[in-house]
């Protein structure tokens, strides 16, 4: 089995070489295929239609989802705005009012002296329009009204090119934070790289993958705002940790080896680790497509796919950079500028017993208090550090006027009375400011548009002869095919206003009547508002009822006063024929789904993370510990806003927690990986020690970017959305890195025994190491560390500190073709004075396998010093 295996590694690292060499080796064709995909890409950039209502990734059971397919196929939602006029008196607020309602595209004009118009020398005028709100006419009437009051103090909030302006305004933030965001990767590069010359290798390798990744998302022909405004820094952030592998692994060749032969060898041992190490960041992404609101398949697979171009781009281009660039990366090296961290690693094992208990304590008292956070739905719930003038204007008329709170309920329509019975009852309720249907829209002289006429009555309204009011009812019951109303005599028929005003209009229009001067400019003067409000309110087969509630947009208050309305409506209809739509239903459905989507993530992330950590360290213990660490990290990153009473926006929660599981536990993987590599050949104390030190630089490059990437996204974004995921990603990595240095290795050491007891083979050498420090001569196969660690076959002396197994060349030789046991010789550590004669003799190894006083002399370790330096 043993020789199989071998024969297995053998053929993989052969293929691995191969592919690598050829790579290497064509690196030009690779440079061609690359630039055309570039140009093709940032072509094909502006076909991605970006999505900026979130509402439409809801899932189709949901109420609000329902609602809103049923609104856009019945009714029409005409264009509209708040127009808030600053520093005016109420008369020269009228005038304006005045001349306003005349322009063109205006349809409609509300303003009063009643406190929701006009207080404090400010004035609100409630602007309707005549198309609906996505057209570019609307846009352009809404534009003439706001240079009209243009020498005035205005501001003003609408639906009218909304998403046009969020656009614009996401695009110029996405420029600052990229450019933010450029200077910290250059500065941290520069801070923790080992030559300049690496730092032009890692930025083209980094806009290659970007350029790749945004390119090809109109693949899924349209992507969120929010994946589309956080993509890029995310990318960068998640997949920095690949290129810096291949750079030291070239680095680490590259001192015994020519460029060429070591960026091939490099390559070759940086794939496996490189696409190991991506698959738990790609399970994070995986578990978002899982969530019922469709937003985290949006965000999931577009990062997933991500992190597959930077792999493609870190193994077919940054090997030819690394070579292109050899000369210059030899001539530009310096001193690296990341400490040491000793200290903390002796704190680290000096608190070993203190604090991991410490750790589950918080943990648990972070999993509780991470619940009782404020969790908020509604993106105008929350405040963003920065604010466009777009955002700026909005906040204005909220602030002086109040935020409006609209709610649609959509009933079964054909019943006009029962309908105006609804109204009447809904009005009555405290929680409802105002509503309106076609039952309470006023016609003319005080009855309603639904209000039933017989002929008299209509002819009186209308100013028309009663025998003409007669012979047009008739025509109308003829055309509803009521014959009864023409038997019994049309006196005492009476028909809806609206329908019959209707039906005039259409046989006006159509010329089968013909009215005097007056009359048909009645009739033309009232249609357009009246078909302004049949449109808006009255479909094919539903009524639509519009509330302007008094509560907020979320909350238990507003959870039930939609209890309360819809019991009102289920008093005249059946409960299950209506909906109720708008931003407080859309934020109950969030919420509604949010708890299943956290136990989604929360599940399938740790479950991925652990199945491949299981794999990876062979053991069953270990990835326990590991993703107890970092969930417990998430905890902590959303305790944080309810100890700050702070506001949690819900999609930051669900989004950053399976990032930070998926990338932050890569964090925790080298420092394990490295003490479970050490430990072998040291004293665990000193392993854990040492594997801080090695794993720091790793860490503290891609942590602070990342952490970076967060906070800028947090303080530049104008879209409280992406600020707030940004916020709690910059958090979420920072504690993560924290939890790691500051906690992990204590668990480690303690949970040492259960890593043992637990692992599927038993890793760790028997043999024990040659502690030495000074000048010691060596011939034979080490492995341990070296101030580092060293592997190999080596002949000479080493000059500093060494804890290492030593075994003889020829032993190693059998192990290789995995043709033998393991054989350690007997060691022996020659003292030697400073004149060169040896003072005493030291032996080690005793109790290693396959002792052989033979190979006692094939392997010497002479140190020069006295007894006490060593």
């Amino acid at each position: 089995m043993a020789a199989d295996n071998t024969e297995k590694d053998k053929k993989d690292n052969s293929f691995m070489m191969k592919l690598a060499t050829l790579i290497v080796d064509k690196r030009k064709g690779f440079y061609l295929i690359f630039i055309v995909l570039c140009i093709f890409c940032v072509l094909s950039m502006n076909k991605v239609k970006v999505n900026n209502d979130l509402t439409t990734y809801l899932p189709d059971t949901t109420e609000t989802r329902r609602g809103l397919d049923l609104m856009d196929s019945e009714f029409t939602t005409y264009g509209s705005a708040r127009i808030l006029i600053c520093n005016v008196t109420f008369d020269e607020a009228q005038k304006l009012a005045d001349q306003v309602e005349k322009m063109d595209g205006v349809s409609m004009l509300d303003f009063d002296d009643t406190e929701e118009h006009y207080h404090d020398m400010e004035a609100l005028l409630s602007v309707t329009f005549d198309e609906e709100a996505d057209t570019e006419t609307t846009q352009q009437h809404l534009t003439e009204v706001l240079d009209a009051l243009s020498d005035y103090d205005v501001y003003y909030s609408s639906d009218i090119g909304q998403e046009e302006r969020d656009a614009d305004d996401l695009n110029n933030d996405m420029i600052v934070i990229l450019l933010l965001a450029a200077v910290v990767i250059v500065a941290v590069l520069l801070f923790t790289s080992t030559t300049y010359a690496e730092i032009p290798v890692y930025l083209t390798t980094f806009i290659v993958a970007a350029i790749l990744n945004k390119g090809t998302n109109y693949w899924f022909g349209t992507i969120s705002f929010v994946t589309n405004s956080i993509a890029v820094v995310l990318q960068l952030g998640l997949a920095v940790d690949y290129a810096i592998i291949l750079a030291h692994r070239f680095m680490e060749e590259h001192e015994d080896k020519d460029a060429r032969e070591a960026v091939i060898v490099a390559l070759s041992k940086a794939i496996p680790e490189i696409s190991s190490s991506s698959l738990t960041t790609i399970s994070g992404m995986v578990a978002m497509m899982f969530m019922q609101f469709r937003i985290g398949y949006d965000m999931g697979i577009i990062l997933a796919k991500s992190i597959i171009f930077s792999m493609v781009a870190v193994f077919f281009l940054m090997p030819g950079l690394l070579l292109t660039f050899s000369k210059a990366i030899d001539n530009t090296h310096h001193k690296s500028f990341v400490p040491k961290i000793t200290a903390v690693g002796k704190f680290c094992v000096a608190t070993r017993y203190i604090v991991p208990p410490i750790l589950i304590v918080g943990v648990i008292a972070a999993f509780f208090l991470s619940n009782k956070a404020n969790y908020v739905y509604d993106v105008n719930t929350l405040e963003s550090s920065s604010m466009s003038d777009n955002k700026f204007s909005v906040s204005m008329v909220n602030k002086e006027f109040g935020m409006v709170n609209q709610l649609a309920v959509i009933v079964p329509n054909g019943d006009y009375e029962k309908e105006a019975q609804t109204l009447k009852a809904l009005e009555k309720l405290d929680v409802v400011k105002s509503v309106q249907g076609l039952g309470n829209i006023e016609a003319m002289d005080g009855y309603m548009l639904t209000d039933k006429l017989n002929p008299r009555q209509f002819a009186e309204l209308i100013d028309l002869d009663v025998e003409v009011a007669d012979m047009l009812y008739s025509a109308y019951a003829l055309d509803q095919s009521d014959y009864g109303a023409l038997v019994s005599g049309v006196n005492d028929y009476e028909v809806p206003f609206i329908d019959m005003f209707l039906f005039i209009y259409d046989q006006k229009e159509s010329g089968n009547i013909t009215l005097d001067d007056d009359l048909e400019e009645t009739l033309s003067d009232a249609h357009s508002k009246i078909m302004i409000a049949k449109d808006q309110l009255l479909g094919e087969d539903n009524s639509r009822f519009v509330l302007e509630l008094n509560v907020p947009y979320e909350g238990e208050e507003t959870s039930a006063a939609l209890d309360q309305i819809r019991n009102t409506v289920a008093k005249f209809y059946n409960i299950d024929d209506i909906l109720l739509v708008g931003n407080a239903t859309s934020d109950k459905d969030l919420g509604d789904s949010f708890a299943t989507d956290n136990t989604i993530i929360t599940v399938l992330t740790a479950l991925f993370v652990m199945i491949i950590l299981l794999f990876t360290f062979q053991s069953a213990g270990l990835p326990v510990l590991l993703v107890v660490t970092i969930q417990g990290s998430i905890w902590m990153n959303f305790s944080l806003p309810y100890l700050l009473s702070e506001n949690v926006y819900f999609l930051g929660y669900l989004v950053v927690s399976a990032i930070q599981m998926g990338a932050t536990i890569d964090y925790a993987i080298v420092i394990t990986s490295r003490y479970m590599d050490l430990k072998t050949y040291m004293p665990i104390k000193e392993a854990a020690i040492e594997a801080l030190n090695q794993a720091f630089p790793t860490i503290v490059t891609s942590g602070s970017m990342l952490v970076a990437a967060g906070f800028i996204i947090s303080y530049v974004s104008s879209n409280a959305a992406v600020a707030a995921i940004g916020l709690a990603l910059g958090r979420g990595t920072l504690t993560s890195i924290l939890l790691v240095l500051l906690a992990l290795p204590q668990t480690l050491l303690i949970g040492d025994i259960i890593i043992q007891k637990t692992a599927f083979t038993l890793k760790r050498d028997l043999a024990k190491p040659l502690p030495s420090a000074g000048r010691i001569r060596m011939n034979g196969h080490i492995k341990g560390y070296v101030n580092g660690v060293l592997e190999g076959d080596f002949i000479g002396v080493i000059d500093g500190e060494m804890g290492a197994v030593v075994r003889p060349k020829d032993t190693v030789t059998m192990e290789r073709e995995d043709a033998a046991e393991n054989a350690y010789p007997r060691l022996e550590a020659q003292e030697l004075s400073e004149d060169g004669e040896s003072c005493r003799d030291n032996e080690t190894g005793d109790n290693a396998p396959g002792t052989d006083e033979n190979h006692a002399d094939k392997n010497t370790a002479e140190s020069e010093g006295t007894e006490d330096e060593q």
